[in-house]
């Protein structure tokens, strides 16, 4: 994992939105990780990002330190990666750079919808602590604690 780029910008626009894209028909709209100012992201040094072998930009993953927490506002691999391992890589790195700043919680939150993502999580020790929102963008908050 590395510091996304400030020339990466667009790139990590594009591959969020392709990430993404395949919630927009149970969502029924684009989901919020593929409005964001991901430029602005990327200058505020939010966003880590993994090549893959050819130095193109795999997977990525946004933490936004909070006071007692690491949020894990979005990870996202690329379509013709999904099921090799990187979104495990990317939760791994997001419990290292919490510890690294001493921090003993990880935050995260899905879409209710995204059933398989709450699963995903809940596989990596996440638990669900409580929900917020509206249908169809009703959030599933979840935590982990790490030692």
């Amino acid at each position: 994992m590395r510091p996304a780029l400030p020339h990466e910008g667009e790139a990590v626009r594009a591959l969020v939105r392709a990430a993404f894209a395949v919630h927009i028909p149970t969502l029924g709209r684009e989901p919020g990780p593929m409005g964001h100012d991901w430029p602005a992201c990327v200058a505020a040094c939010e966003v880590s990002a993994l090549d893959d072998e050819a130095g193109a930009l795999a997977a990525v993953a946004r933490l936004v330190p909070q006071p007692d927490a690491l949020l894990v506002e979005t990870i996202a691999v690329r379509p013709d990666l999904r099921g090799t391992g990187l979104g495990r890589i990317l939760l791994a790195f997001a419990e290292d750079e919490a510890r690294r700043r001493g921090l003993l919680r990880l935050r995260l939150y899905t879409n209710a919808l995204m059933t398989q993502n709450i699963a995903l999580y809940a596989r990596h020790g996440y638990r669900e602590t409580h929900e917020t929102g509206e249908p169809p963008m009703r959030k599933v908050w979840m935590e982990k604690v790490i030692g």
